[in-house]
């Protein structure tokens, strides 16, 4: 970035004052990581031997997270265009038994069946959709229909095991394996090399798209951060990536779930903000009859949503089956409430209208963080619901008060 392209940036105010001004006003989106960090340092203070901060534990949380981030990341999409999705969690875990009996039964290839599997959920979120778009149902009530259908549907199938083992070793590795680490260089011994140069690659590409939005963002006049903070947040990120990279390669690296959940969430990140889809998506959101005037087709939208959340439904249930390597007849409990609440702590608003894809990652650790660290203090899972509850709650408080205050 040039010195002339710094120039055009409002500087006024100290380094102090700049920040203060700029977490005043992005609230909303810093939030959520102050939540996650503050959650974090609580754990690893409280957990015997700072065993929450440990590689291990800390690969174990992400594939944690996996399931429920790209349940999340369809949820978010959903809220945004104001509806809700009640059906997501029996239907993943109805598709995860049908991805197991297929492999097991059938005797299908994985390579099949994951298509298949991909494919029945997108087909199952364009007829949840279909009440709402084309009837004018509430999504509560159809997709309560489709939640009590796919509940039925996955007993129906699990009542003669109750449990179906998956002795597919590549499937399986969907869940719990790990990427391949570049042949033995006779340097780093003992870190995952591969997972290093990726985690270079990422801080790179971070750095690229962080300073091309904002020249962009200069070159139309619109407003952007002091130079300063800028320079601070690059930083910060950097270094958190680094950090996590680094932990992460000290045990076995990236596993093929935490692959997977980046890949659902840079190609609906790119939707989101890169593309008239998205743009109609939000539009949506922050007023439908508007965007119905406009010219854009509310139906067709609620459509593309619907689908794309049974897609992801048929997604989670896939890696909930393969970390389990087995589908039982509790799979999919109360997935959809830990989406929910995954998206509402991400940031997306209860209105409509707002919502960022990557927000819902965060709220998804947030969750899955608060489940990990009380499981390690030992605390009640009583508790954890209460705790879980509370923090939902505050979520959706903090989201009210920052739209009221922002009139």
């Amino acid at each position: 970035m040039s010195v002339d392209t710094v120039r055009n940036v409002p500087q006024s105010g100290s380094f102090l004052q700049n920040l203060q001004r700029v977490l005043r006003k992005n609230i909303r989106e810093y939030g959520m990581f102050i939540a996650l960090f503050v959650i974090m340092g609580i754990f690893t203070v409280l957990t015997p031997q700072r065993s929450f901060i440990s590689s291990r534990n800390l690969s174990n949380l992400l594939n944690q997270t996996g399931y429920i981030a790209v349940l999340a990341v369809g949820m978010t999409m959903v809220i945004v265009i104001r509806q809700i999705d009640l059906s997501v969690g029996f239907l993943a875990g109805f598709l995860g038994a049908v991805a197991a009996i297929a492999l097991s039964r059938w005797g299908m290839s994985v390579y099949l069946v994951v298509p298949m599997v991909l494919l029945l959920g997108l087909v199952a979120g364009l007829i949840t959709a279909f009440p709402v778009a084309q009837l004018g149902i509430p999504s509560f009530v159809a997709s309560l229909a489709g939640w009590l259908i796919y509940r039925g549907f996955l007993q129906q199938v699990t009542e003669g095991t109750g449990t179906i083992i998956i002795k597919d070793q590549a499937f399986n590795a969907l869940g719990n394996g790990f990427i391949p680490d570049i042949p033995n260089i006779g340097v780093l011994e003992g870190v995952h090399k591969l997972t290093l140069l990726l985690g270079i690659v990422g801080i790179v590409l971070y750095i690229f798209n962080a300073v091309n939005t904002r020249r962009k963002q200069l070159a139309y006049h619109f407003e952007v951060i002091p130079f300063d903070i800028f320079t601070l947040q690059l930083v910060f990120i950097s270094l958190l990536i680094a950090l996590i990279t680094w932990i992460l390669a000290n045990y076995q690296g990236l596993s093929w779930t935490v692959v997977i959940m980046l890949v659902v969430v840079g190609i609906y990140h790119f939707i989101s903000t890169q593309t008239v889809l998205g743009r109609h998506i939000y539009a949506v959101g922050g007023n439908p009859d508007a965007a119905e005037l406009s010219g854009i087709s509310v139906r067709r939208i609620i459509f593309v949503v619907f689908g794309s959340m049974g897609l992801l439904s048929a997604l989670s249930g896939i890696l909930f089956a393969a970390r389990l390597t087995s589908a039982s007849t509790t799979a999919g409990t109360l997935f959809e409430l830990d989406a929910i609440a995954a998206a509402y702590v991400g940031g997306v608003s209860a209105a409509g209208g707002v919502g960022r894809v990557t927000g819902s990652i965060i709220g998804a650790l947030v969750m899955t963080s608060l489940i990990n660290g009380m499981n390690l203090m030992g605390v009640g899972i009583s508790y954890q619901y209460i705790v879980r509850g509370a923090v939902l709650a505050a979520a959706v408080i903090f989201d009210v008060y920052t739209r009221r205050t922002s009139r």
